[in-house]
């Protein structure tokens, strides 16, 4: 380990994250992390890749293997403002050859053109088309609900939504990855790691504010989960969080609040790590360990029996 992080790649990178400036500019950043989807490696091949619409929404099927299996719905990260399908195409693939699943990404909706609930409207969305298990998916096993960073968020918050409008739609896993739980909170991650770590805090809370303009409602329970009064009945949970993140004590504070609840969890902290590391594994050593580890999580829980 080098200093406090888990190797001497990810500290250099954050060293350049950290100097690169930039601002924080919503056309300037979805610039920048196309370009930067453009020159990163593509990742395992799939038997198949397909293009789908769930409802209105653009989405992209990943199947590892011919054969039927289970399914992860996923939600990319990005501040519910930056992202999208290719710049998550390595990290879904990973993980649907780490897992053994077909994984459907979802291109929702973006802010600040699409504020708060488009988002979570779309997640919902995608859920419930799975849940009625169409042709194009060829399910054969459970179905998790997984994202990274905003899209832990989304997740999170899809699950309590469908829980509520749609009970007969709810997934049988939900996989939170560095999931931003309180856009209100000022837990100690907010302030020990708010500058230098590779995700600042005031990157957290501009990000807040593309979603959802107004702060006071930013502890409301659609958009914060960890403020959501009754967490009963969720799916079993697995959330995986880094030392080094702005938002680790967040997802760990909902991890407490799931087990209060009676809600099945798996909770892991990666140490000397920093926020959203499954996309840098091709970058850090131990951020791909980090990933595979994660992969072999979501086999596990997947298989059948």
């Amino acid at each position: 380990m080098s200093g406090p992080f888990a190797d001497a790649q990810l500290e250099e990178w954050v060293k350049r994250a950290s100097a690169g400036g930039g601002g924080l500019d919503v056309g300037a950043m979805r610039e920048g992390i196309a370009q930067r989807s453009r020159l990163r490696p593509r990742g395992p091949e799939m038997h198949e890749v397909r293009e789908l619409r769930v409802d209105a929404l653009p989405a992209r099927l990943y199947r590892p293997v011919a054969a039927p299996g289970p399914l992860v719905v996923y939600l990319h990260g990005g501040g519910w403002t930056i992202g999208g399908l290719e710049s998550h195409d390595r990290a879904c693939r990973n993980l649907a050859a780490g897992s053994g699943a077909q994984l459907l990404a979802v291109d929702y909706r973006l802010a600040p053109e699409h504020p708060w609930p488009a988002s979570v409207d779309d997640a919902v969305s995608a859920v419930c088309w799975v849940a009625e298990r169409p042709s194009e998916l060829e399910l054969d096993g459970p179905v998790a609900v997984a994202g990274d960073s905003a899209g832990g968020t989304l997740a999170a918050l899809a699950c309590l939504r469908v829980r509520d409008e749609h009970p007969d739609a709810l997934p049988d896993l939900q996989v939170l990855i560095c999931p931003n739980t309180d856009l209100a909170g000022s837990y100690p991650s907010m302030q020990e790691k708010a500058v230098g770590w590779g995700m600042d805090a005031e990157a957290v809370r501009f990000f807040n504010s593309q979603w959802v303009a107004d702060e006071r409602e930013w502890s409301s329970p659609g958009v914060s989960p960890l403020h959501a009064p009754d967490l009963r009945g969720l799916p079993p949970a697995l959330i995986v969080t880094a030392e080094h993140d702005v938002l680790r004590d967040e997802g760990e504070a909902y991890a407490e609040r799931l087990r209060q609840a009676g809600v099945t969890v798996h909770l892991r902290r990666e140490p000397g790590l920093v926020h959203n590391f499954p996309m840098l594994d091709q970058i850090s050593p131990a951020c791909a360990d980090a990933t595979e580890r994660l992969m072999a999580d979501l086999r596990v829980r997947l298989s059948p029996g």
